[in-house]
């Protein structure tokens, strides 16, 4: 067996390797299993390991990790699969490769290979239900896309959450993950827009103090204002289809398009693109000139 484990998604690429490895340490005993860093080995230890006996055991697996970072080792890869003996199970665990190289082109066309990318909104809030359904909990897939929009699609932080939430009650409701959980800055940002286009400026002013006051830098409220317009303009620019749709259509989660579209009808056309017009003139300043993004940010919010 020689698999290749790959994809942005680093949660779930993980838990494949955990299930393989755990099964693998179950059946022939934890010396059986080697682990190589491929970034600080050569390739004569990578060759060694796969063509070395097991030790007390039928077999032997070989976990090698990042070997596309390591020249020698890459280039030598067809080597490494050719020399693994029938008694060697191999796994070749790189998340981030480059698939135009000749290294991924052999271990799609060489290997069992496995890739996990990053789940949308949408999905993330359907395997939030599914995962609560397998913890005896009931996460309805509104509370799931909400819990999703509240906390951010880092798949690892959303199951500790959701192992939290499903201690403190079975029935996971909005209410309870409004008490249990802390949202992210992405989320407050759209309460910030939420609150000055509401005309309360002086709340989305102690919002934006508030994320300064952790640390959030401007660039990184500037990025997240600009994407929360973003999804102003698809609303606007949607007609009559509804958020689920929208969502679905540009593959996004329907619970940040429905608030999206709430906030989107008490704006006009002309005053939406000037908001973009002006966020777009800010983000160029501040790339380009001595321009002071913590003002200038405080100025937009505002004039919003």
């Amino acid at each position: 067996m020689i698999i290749t484990l790959t994809g942005n998604n680093f949660y779930q690429v993980k838990k494949r390797l955990d299930e393989l490895t755990g099964q693998f340490i179950k059946e022939h005993g934890e010396l059986a299993l080697e682990r190589i860093d491929a970034q600080d080995a050569d390739p004569g230890a990578v060759l060694d390991a796969v063509q070395s006996l097991p030790f007390l055991a039928t077999r032997k697996m070989v976990v090698i990790r990042d070997a596309g970072t390591n020249k020698d080792i890459s280039g030598q890869i067809e080597q490494i699969i050719d020399s693994a003996g029938d008694n060697v199970d191999m796994i070749f665990h790189d998340p981030t490769m480059d698939k135009r190289s000749s290294y991924f082109k052999v271990l799609k066309s060489r290997t069992q290979l496995e890739e996990y990318n990053e789940m949308d909104g949408q999905a993330l809030a359907g395997w939030l239900a599914g995962q609560a359904k397998e913890n005896e909990a009931e996460l309805s897939l509104s509370n799931a896309g909400y819990l999703v929009e509240r906390i951010g699609r880092d798949q690892q932080q959303l199951a500790n959450e959701l192992e939290k939430l499903a201690l403190y009650d079975k029935k996971i409701t909005r209410e309870n993950i409004d008490l249990l959980t802390v949202k992210t800055p992405q989320s407050k940002v759209f309460d910030l827009l939420d609150a000055a286009f509401g005309g309360n400026k002086r709340k989305a002013l102690e919002l934006y103090e508030e994320q300064r006051a952790q640390k959030v830098e401007p660039q990184v409220i500037m990025a997240m204002m600009a994407w929360q317009l973003k999804l102003l303009v698809l609303a606007k620019s949607a007609g009559h289809r509804g958020a689920q749709q929208i969502a679905k259509d540009a593959g996004l989660s329907p619970w940040p398009m429905q608030k999206a579209q709430g906030l989107a009808g008490r704006i006009d056309n002309k005053r939406l693109e000037e908001m973009v017009g002006q966020a777009l003139e800010i983000d160029q300043k501040s790339k380009t000139t001595a321009l002071d993004l913590d003002e200038a940010l405080k100025t937009y919010i505002v004039t919003l």
